[in-house]
């Protein structure tokens, strides 16, 4: 599970980067208004995009398990399949899409000084988004397919071309976050066609041709079933990050560009709770499909004690360091302070994440995607929203929207220990599970 999991966190570790080096140019060379216009429109993008990456979850999780049942044309099905649904889905959304940014954001109460940036920065990137889907899907089909290397190496490559765009769109043409969105797209796109080029070489695992990838019933809705509750299970908080912007909103554009900085350090420190809960999903899901589900509650164990360690590590670096991250993306000593304050109340929730996204991780490899979608259904209507705007209301600070946050990840796991408790995620699988061997 290390050595599947290790180049997972690497990789989002990278993408970290890859978020961050936006918000370092523009904040750096642009100014705090650019940095709050990303922010802004930051749980926007998040939405659309994890509507789409529910399909590549969908698909990772059925490609593991027939590679564990050795199905090749249950695989060649899943990948085929996969790719025309996530095209179709993702032109729809390039073309409609756009023409509501603007409405929504002011809806979202964007303040009138970022407003413009927000529209531009949201439209080029859902402009964009195939590439950005494309490397989702195809770099979750090849990790599901037990290659976690590869699509390592393309997320680097990504990171590192995105860098170089952001220096030469933000600081030598000086295009703002215009340059900060196009150089995102065009690494995404490059990315997307490595991992396309990389699926290729593995045809020795499936067959790949047009009498796959025209969609097959069985195929689609077995992906819809398992791609669209995770994808509503993610846009859920989606819509709850939408819903509680204009709260966000209201303390002034610097406090947006404060929780900008807050999730990009959050991001990092989510890094390894997020790469050893996909490994555990791929895990789950290849053990399942071969009918070894004692593997599977070794792995779980296992994946808690290693993912808990590794994020409280994390954690501790940056609350020693996070003054000096902080101030990498901004000169404003009061955003600093005040990116420090909200990251220390957070601090207690990200153990219990840590070992939350396991046990979700596991549910989901089983086949199981029904429960994680109440579950977070259950959150974002009775702990997320009303706390976000009771403690808003009754402590008129910021701080109280960070408190909110840590209850609803205490809650989310509660609810991922009893659902996994329960145990009905072990009747879930896409193929029939085979009994142990019995040695004569």
């Amino acid at each position: 599970m290390l050595i599947f999991a290790i180049p997972l966190l690497i990789g989002n570790m990278f993408q970290q980067v890859y978020s961050i080096a936006d918000a370092i140019f523009l904040g750096r060379f642009v100014g705090d208004n650019a940095l709050a216009a990303v922010g802004s429109s930051t749980s926007v993008i998040f939405l659309i995009q994890v509507v789409l990456m529910g399909i590549g979850i969908g698909a990772s999780v059925m490609v593991s398990q027939y590679l564990g049942a050795k199905s090749r044309e249950d695989i060649s099905y899943t990948v085929g399949t996969s790719i025309t649904i996530m095209t179709i889905m993702s032109l729809i959304m390039m073309i409609f899409a756009p023409l509501g940014t603007r409405p929504l954001l002011i809806l979202l109460s964007t303040p009138a000084e970022i407003l413009d940036d927000s529209v531009t920065y949201m439209n080029v990137l859902i402009w964009g988004i195939l590439g950005v889907c494309y490397f989702n899907i195809l770099s979750a089909i090849i990790r599901g397919l037990g290659d976690s290397i590869t699509p390592l190496y393309y997320l680097i490559f990504a990171c590192l071309l995105n860098i170089a765009l952001n220096f030469f769109f933000i600081v030598y043409l000086g295009l703002g976050v215009f340059g900060a969105a196009i150089g995102t797209v065009i690494a995404q796109a490059l990315s997307s066609i490595l991992c396309f080029r990389r699926l290729m070489q593995m045809r020795d695992i499936f067959d790949m041709s047009w009498y796959y990838i025209k969609p097959k019933k069985e195929y689609v809705n077995q992906m819809l079933r398992l791609g669209l509750p995770t994808g509503a299970s993610q846009a859920a908080f989606a819509i709850a990050m939408m819903i509680i912007q204009p709260l966000v909103n209201g303390f002034g554009a610097m406090f947006i560009a404060t929780n900008l900085i807050v999730m990009r350090i959050d991001g990092f420190i989510m890094m390894p709770i997020f790469s050893f809960g996909n490994a555990i999903t791929v895990f789950t899901g290849q053990n399942v499909g071969a009918g070894k589900l004692d593997r599977v509650t070794l792995g779980l164990k296992q994946c808690c004690y290693i993912s808990a360690a590794t994020a409280t590590v994390i954690l501790s670096l940056v609350l020693l360091f996070g003054q000096h991250i902080a101030g990498a993306f901004t000169q404003t000593q009061e955003v600093i302070v005040l990116s420090m304050r909200m990251l220390r109340i957070l601090a207690a929730g990200y153990i219990a994440l840590s070992v939350c996204m396991v046990l979700w991780g596991v549910i989901r490899g089983a086949g199981d995607a029904i429960s994680p979608l109440w579950g977070t259904v259950a959150l974002v209507v009775f702990i997320r929203l009303p706390s976000a705007f009771l403690l808003v209301h009754l402590m008129g600070k910021p701080e109280a929207l960070m408190i909110s946050n840590l209850a609803n990840w205490l809650a989310n796991l509660a609810i991922a220990t009893y659902v996994y408790r329960k145990g009905l995620w072990r009747e879930k699988s896409l193929v029939r599970i085979r009994p142990p061997k019995i040695e004569e």
